[in-house]
């Protein structure tokens, strides 16, 4: 998953991350490290706020942009 990319392309720290999104510091690091597996409401959280597709997210597109 591309989370970690686009969050330091960002320049946004993972607890920031974190905040805005309410959920906790260390789940945003499981997900980046592949430790854990994101549902789908958080998916659509992440792209959402990254204002990507989930394809980009995924890794099934090179393509961040949506349709």
């Amino acid at each position: 998953m591309r989370l970690k990319y686009l969050r330091k392309s960002k320049g946004i720290s993972q607890l920031k991350l974190a905040i805005d999104l309410n959920m906790n510091q260390n789940s945003i690091s499981r997900y980046e490290n592949e430790e854990r597996q994101a549902d789908y409401k958080t998916l659509i959280a992440f792209a959402d706020y990254f204002d990507v597709s989930l394809d980009y997210l995924l890794e099934r597109t090179d393509n961040p942009k949506r349709l």
